[in-house]
């Protein structure tokens, strides 16, 4: 079956950076839209930030102009570049082809204050 790999995440100080990778199918990277989102505990999964696969990029208000989102066709891979970490970008992320019922296993985020 289709199979995501995220990994990439641990534990930082506020004003850290981390870089997530996941790793997926060719297709999904050629003909998905691919997203990164976000849960913590108590809380509701929320969009972090989509890339099409012509290139078009889109943010949450809560990471725009901190995170960045790119992917490497030849790797299979998308990445979530994040920078200037706060605490309560704390969350388990997952990698997420838009349209489909296919998620990664999540990696932990933790930033410390």
């Amino acid at each position: 079956q289709d199979q995501l790999v995220e990994s990439g995440g641990g534990l930082v100080q506020a004003g850290g950076s981390l870089r997530l990778s996941c790793v997926a199918s060719k297709r999904f990277i050629k003909l998905n839209v691919m997203g990164w989102y976000r849960q913590a505990p108590g809380k509701q999964r929320e969009s972090v930030a989509t890339i099409t696969p012509v290139g078009s990029k889109a943010y949450d208000d809560s990471v725009k102009g901190r995170f960045t989102i790119s992917r490497d066709n030849d790797k299979n891979t998308v990445y979530l570049q994040m920078n200037s970490l706060k605490p309560e970008d704390t969350a388990v992320y997952y990698c997420h082809p838009i349209a489909t019922q296919v998620w990664g296993q999540g990696t932990q985020v933790t930033v410390s204050s």
